[in-house]
């Protein structure tokens, strides 16, 4: 049974090797304890056995915005609603947190899953590349 969990405990090591998964890069030693800490609103953990296979951080601006960071699900349980369920958790932290607004950006390959699965609509929006 999958357990989502807000603000979730989990170590850097576990979501780095995550995240190295997820976007197809070598792990390193990354910090992610200390940045979501002094970040993030909150994140949510997917574990199963204890075992991490879900994570995604919620950044926000300390008031009425948030926004999605760092969705991953590794690649053995994609496709089982489980990035669904974080992004919800996700949604629901932020909303018990007094936000109004729940920002995401993504490639144009994700846009079914964030739009039609998780109920976000589209905006228009700014990018530099720095």
């Amino acid at each position: 049974m999958i357990e989502y969990a807000w603000r979730g405990g989990f170590n850097s090591a576990e979501v780095e090797l995550l995240h190295a998964e997820c976007f197809d890069r070598k792990p390193g030693e990354w910090d992610w304890a200390g940045q979501v800490n002094r970040h993030s609103l909150g994140w949510v953990c997917a574990r199963d056995a204890g075992d991490l296979i879900g994570w995604v951080n919620v950044a926000w601006d300390g008031a009425s915005h948030a926004f999605i960071l760092d969705s991953m699900v590794t690649a053995t349980r994609r496709r089982r609603g489980i990035a669904t369920q974080l992004m919800a958790a996700g949604a629901a932290g932020a909303s018990d947190a007094g936000c109004e607004w729940l920002h995401v950006d993504f490639e144009k390959h994700l846009q079914s899953f964030y739009l039609d699965a998780c109920g976000f609509a589209v905006t228009s929006a700014g990018l530099i590349r720095l």
